[in-house]
């Protein structure tokens, strides 16, 4: 992930999740169930970048259970679409050391 705020395009340097951020990823939870055939027993952001396009991406690590992780891409529209966020991807059997880049 590139350093400082987020460019047009770019991804902005991985940071903690505020609460804000947590809501977003909690109003994906069922489709991240649904994409990945599993119910994790926790689903807690420790690390978010941002990408502003029309819109934000968010790239998500996410504690999916005891020293179990999984990155998360999040889409959330621009205000006037009135649309909530989106599941994009998933990527699985991460570890907490990992790396959080674009995917």
């Amino acid at each position: 992930m590139s350093c400082g705020a987020p460019l047009p395009g770019g991804v902005g340097q991985a940071r903690a999740p505020t609460k804000e951020d947590q809501e977003i990823l909690d109003k994906v939870k069922d489709a991240y169930e649904k994409q990945s055939g599993t119910k994790p027993s926790k689903f807690r952001a420790i690390l978010v970048g941002i990408q502003v396009v029309a819109g934000q991406n968010y790239f998500f690590k996410v504690e999916t259970g005891a020293n179990v992780y999984s990155h998360v891409k999040v889409f959330v529209a621009l205000p006037h679409e009135n649309a909530g966020p989106s599941l994009v991807a998933i990527q699985q059997n991460k570890t907490k050391e990992e790396k959080l880049s674009y995917f």
